[in-house]
């Protein structure tokens, strides 16, 4: 195992791994993730961990399945897959994610988030309380929506687009009026490429009816629960490397366009 450091890095230590480092453990206080977001966008969508294996390390958490088939939205132990229309089903542990990122959820900050409120007002208020020190913070929005505008795309087949092509063939979709819970990760700034830059949400409906990728939302009131961590545990599969977005703005764009709405 190695620990991949940058200037930029500041409070995250990033330490990479492969599937064989799996059965070493893990710290408990770390995120852990599958694969790159950089590795997504060119097109690697087979499936290299299993679910099974991915619950050993977070319970908390989103990414997608083999082949890009659906968005995957992790919440209280249980793993959830969003097809193409936004119904959702639970994840056979025997299936395999191409990009995922999870961890155990143990919230050091829980908060009123208030409402009505707007995407963008309520991330500006989900952002004034996270540490601003370069770690990742994790948290989970219950709540009553107004309405969420989410996405999934089709399974895809060899050989496989970017996926900025993929996008064009999204779905969207409106989810609501509805309780339900948002899972969201914020990055910092310096590791586009190695995953999205600032915040990623997926949604499930409290009935794990609907869900999938957040594009836009309105929430009526909801509570916020949070926490973050200095330690991020990548594991990369053959051929894929850590990419830090410093030095890819191509990377940069390139996730504008397939995670941005619009």
């Amino acid at each position: 195992m190695t620990v991949f450091e940058e200037q930029m890095i500041k409070s995250l230590h990033v330490r990479s791994m492969s599937e064989t480092d799996l059965s070493e453990g893990h710290d408990h206080a770390a995120l852990f993730q599958s694969s790159t977001i950089s590795a997504l966008l060119e097109g690697r969508y087979d499936g290299d961990l299993t679910f099974r294996q991915l619950a050993e390390r977070g319970d908390t958490g989103l990414g997608t399945l083999d082949g890009l088939d659906g968005e995957m939205i992790a919440l209280d132990g249980l793993f959830y897959r969003a097809d193409i229309e936004g119904r959702v089903s639970e994840i056979d542990p025997s299936s395999r994610t191409p990009f995922a990122v999870v961890v155990e959820f143990d919230p050091d900050l829980v908060s009123d988030i208030g409402g009505p409120g707007k995407m963008s007002t309520v991330l500006e208020k989900v952002a004034a309380v996270l540490p601003e020190d370069g770690v990742v913070s994790a948290f989970r929005i219950d709540g009553r929506f107004e309405s969420v505008l989410a996405r999934s795309v089709p399974k895809q087949k060899r050989p496989y687009r970017p996926l900025v092509e993929v996008i064009a063939s999204q779905n969207m979709f409106e989810i609501g009026p509805c309780t339900g819970t948002l899972i969201g990760f914020r990055f910092p700034e310096w590791s586009e490429g190695l995953e999205v830059a600032g915040f990623h949400l997926h949604f499930i409906d409290e009935d794990r009816t609907r869900g999938g990728h957040v594009m836009d939302f309105r929430i009526l009131e909801g509570t916020l629960s949070a926490e973050s961590s200095s330690i991020l545990e990548v594991e990369l599969p053959p051929g894929v490397d850590l990419t830090c977005g410093d030095l890819a703005g191509e990377v940069h764009d390139a996730i504008e366009r397939a995670e941005r709405p619009g």
